[in-house]
């Protein structure tokens, strides 16, 4: 599968953003889907995921009650809703596809990731 990342920009301090991410390729349905980030200078982080069905949801701590993570299989997107934006929510934005729908928040078991979007919080 191969995963489009877009929805990225620069936006004020708790302002809101949405980013989408398009897949193609096999059946979307198929693949638990996640979303990471990496801001400058530091680790590749756990931010949100979703289930097959998107009946169930995860999210990092840090972002819990501001984010949003969920998806259309009629689209093959999914998407990260982005509300209440802090400066250190500042970085590289990634979707990555799990095809056993069982990677939620561990990276190493996600099988194909999107080449990112960079969001950009200015204080």
């Amino acid at each position: 599968v191969q995963l489009q990342a877009s929805g990225g920009g620069l936006v004020q301090a708790g302002g809101s953003l949405r980013l989408s991410c398009a897949a193609s390729g096999r059946t979307f349905s198929n693949y638990g889907l996640g979303w990471f980030r990496q801001a400058p200078g530091k680790e590749r982080e756990f931010v949100a995921a979703i289930s097959r069905s998107g009946s169930s949801t995860s999210y990092a701590d840090s972002v819990k009650g501001r984010f949003t993570i969920s998806r259309d299989n009629a689209k093959n997107t999914v998407y990260l809703e982005m509300n209440s934006l802090k400066p250190e929510d500042t970085a590289i934005y990634y979707c990555a596809a799990d095809l056993y729908g069982s990677a939620w928040n561990l990276d190493y078991k996600y099988d194909y990731w999107g080449q990112g979007t960079l969001v950009t919080v200015s204080s």
